[in-house]
């Protein structure tokens, strides 16, 4: 952990660094700006998980917390890891798919790793979705694309959330209105007609409509694959198939009375509310969501924040393999500079590309010095390359804030 905070200080110092010698006074300013939109999201994601997991702690009490931690077993472990194994082979080939949609090359070699490790970040850093921003800006600083990379990751995500949400209502809605979990199949009956509702009206706002168009333009090239939107709902399903049984093996541990499939509304539901960004390291609505499901079902709310508890841990410990590609990588930047030390500026690059931290603010200031150039401002450091699937819009440069 030593090691791990190590890092990303350097990388922060590095990051301000180069922000400060490329792109100058404005550079500066802005980046600051972004650093502190970042810092505000960041603190009111904290203060929303924080809220969250102590209004379950005090309906439930710690007991079923520490009982959850304590169900953990030798034999779950081993399972975990061999799920989320899957998991992340199936999340890495999505992603890898999208981004040869993209125009741009990404090894599977490097698609597992930077999976792995963005999976890692998110467990262990408040928002659950700064490994991502991160696995973003490595992918793309590599490939001098940091706009089209942070758009890859963002269109891998969306893929992987809508299909978890459509297999969420294929799961949930069959129950019936009249089953125990009626709130629950109200519940997603409304966010199916809120979201139907909501792409209605943007598409009626003319504004909206052109960034909805454009939007398909950059995607087009993925979507017009009929192999790659199969090859997407696949992993996507893969994903989702392993997390559901992650919960079920956490389930068992617990000592949970249930068939596993009786388990998997649950799960499901679980899993949707887990996707929410306003968790501390995956931990908040997670729980919640949990406790209030097994509570409609009739088995507990006690039982299932619990069971939510166990499924984290076990979560947790398996993507541990992210923690030794990040130290790996740190390593590998070591040895870099100690064989070409006088490369001050290339040492410092990687150092930036290495930091989780501030990766999201290094795409803010990409995309602040793209939107600079396209109205005659001053220059900037390029961050993007040039794509011809972009059908008009922005020709990939500039970083975006997905």
């Amino acid at each position: 952990m030593a090691a791990l905070t190590t890092a990303a200080g350097d990388a922060a110092g590095a990051a301000r660094s180069v922000a400060s010698a490329g792109s100058g006074r404005v550079g500066a300013v802005e980046s600051a700006a972004a650093r502190d939109r970042g810092g505000t999201r960041t603190a009111v994601r904290i203060a929303a998980g924080v809220t969250v997991v102590a209004g379950t702690a005090i309906v439930v009490g710690v007991g079923p917390f520490l009982q959850g931690i304590a169900a953990v077993s030798p034999l779950s472990i081993l399972a975990a890891f061999g799920l989320i194994a899957v998991a992340t082979a199936a999340a890495a080939w999505r992603w890898r798919v999208v981004a040869t949609g993209f125009g741009l090359d990404l090894p599977w070699r490097e698609a597992f790793g930077a999976y792995y490790r963005s999976q890692f970040l998110n467990a262990v850093l408040p928002g659950g979705v700064v490994g991502d921003v991160h696995r973003a800006y490595v992918h793309g600083s590599a490939r001098d694309s940091i706009g089209l990379a942070a758009r890859a990751v963002a269109a891998e995500r969306v893929f992987g959330q809508v299909v978890q949400f459509v297999l969420t209502l294929a799961v949930v809605l069959p129950l019936g209105f009249g089953s125990s979990l009626a709130p629950v199949v109200w519940g997603a009956g409304v966010v199916a007609v809120a979201v139907v509702l909501a792409v209605a009206v943007a598409m009626s706002v003319p504004r909206a409509r052109r960034v909805l168009r454009r939007e398909y333009r950059m995607l087009r090239p993925v979507l017009a694959r009929p192999l790659a939107v199969v090859a997407i709902l696949l992993a996507s399903i893969a994903v989702v198939a392993a997390h559901v049984t992650l919960f079920v093996v956490a389930g068992l541990a617990v000592g949970l009375d249930a068939a596993p499939v009786g388990l998997v509304p649950a799960a499901m539901v679980v899993l949707a509310a887990s996707a929410l960004p306003i968790n501390v390291g995956g931990w908040g609505p997670r729980e919640a969501a949990a406790g209030a499901a097994f509570a409609l079902a009739g088995a507990g709310a006690a039982d299932g924040v619990a069971t939510s508890t166990a499924f984290g841990v076990l979560a947790l410990i398996a993507v541990a393999p992210g923690a030794v590609v990040l130290l790996a990588g740190r390593r590998r930047r070591r040895a870099h500079a100690a064989v070409a030390p006088s490369d001050a500026p290339a040492t410092a690059t990687s150092l930036v590309r290495s930091s989780p931290v501030h990766a999201e603010s290094a795409i803010l200031r990409a995309q602040a010095t793209s939107e600079r150039s396209k109205t005659g401002g001053g220059g900037g450091v390029r961050t993007g390359a040039p794509h011809a699937g972009a059908g008009g819009g922005p020709r990939g440069r500039g970083g975006h804030d997905e």
